[in-house]
């Protein structure tokens, strides 16, 4: 059962670190669950978007670089210098907070919402590199319904954040409006970042023989 739940929760916690990074989809989120509009619409579609590209990112990109141990070494080296530069930048805002601002557009009409979710989340590079080519890279470590698994976590921290961030917009502002918790929140990404990208390194060295606790 412990083996059953490490991807899970390996995959919630790099999922989360990478959806929670403060960008322009969480403010328009934040924006709207302010203001008790179209919210649950919105992030339905968020979380559905984003556990399409898992899906598609688990069962195609990883199942390709699973087939080769040097595309696997490669992403696996990718994939911890993108987790170490995301922390970077967590950890620069930490040390340098600045205010989130949400909008204040009473007038939002459904369609306007959810043509505006729409383009901020395809049309935005990183959410494919995040999901498709991070998540579905770093699923390959994983083998048959682990891998699954792995990425059923990351779509269970999407569906997560997303309606916390919707429903929870109202009661978080007055916290968030302060850049001290900003800072704090930034600083926990930061450190789970790094945390990961460190055993995603250490964990696939190990297993190719860099590493060898029992000096043999």
């Amino acid at each position: 059962m412990t083996n059953s739940f490490t991807p899970l929760i390996a995959g919630f916690l790099l999922g989360a670190s990478l959806i929670i990074a403060i960008g322009a989809q969480n403010a328009f989120v934040l924006k709207l669950g302010i203001q008790k509009r179209h919210v649950f619409t919105i992030v339905m579609i968020c979380a559905l978007s984003d556990a399409l590209l898992i899906v598609l990112g688990v069962a195609g990109f990883g199942t390709f670089v699973q087939s080769s141990p040097n595309i696997l070494t490669a992403v696996t080296i990718f994939g911890a210098a993108f987790l170490s530069l995301y922390g970077g930048l967590a950890m620069m805002r930490a040390i340098h907070p600045s205010r989130m601002k949400a909008a204040d557009n009473p007038q939002t009409t459904l369609v306007g919402a959810v043509t505006t979710v729409l383009s901020l989340t395809f049309l935005n590079p990183h959410v494919y590199l995040d999901t498709v080519v991070l998540l579905g890279g770093i699923s390959a470590q994983y083998e048959g319904n682990m891998r699954f698994t792995f990425g059923a976590g990351a779509v269970l921290a999407s569906f997560v954040w997303f309606f916390v961030l919707g429903y929870g917009a109202r009661l978080l502002q007055p916290i968030f409006a302060k850049p001290r918790s900003w800072q704090i929140l930034e600083f926990f990404i930061a450190i789970i970042m790094w945390s990961i990208a460190f055993k995603l390194v250490y964990s696939h060295f190990q297993l190719a023989g860099f590493f060898n606790p029992a000096g043999n």
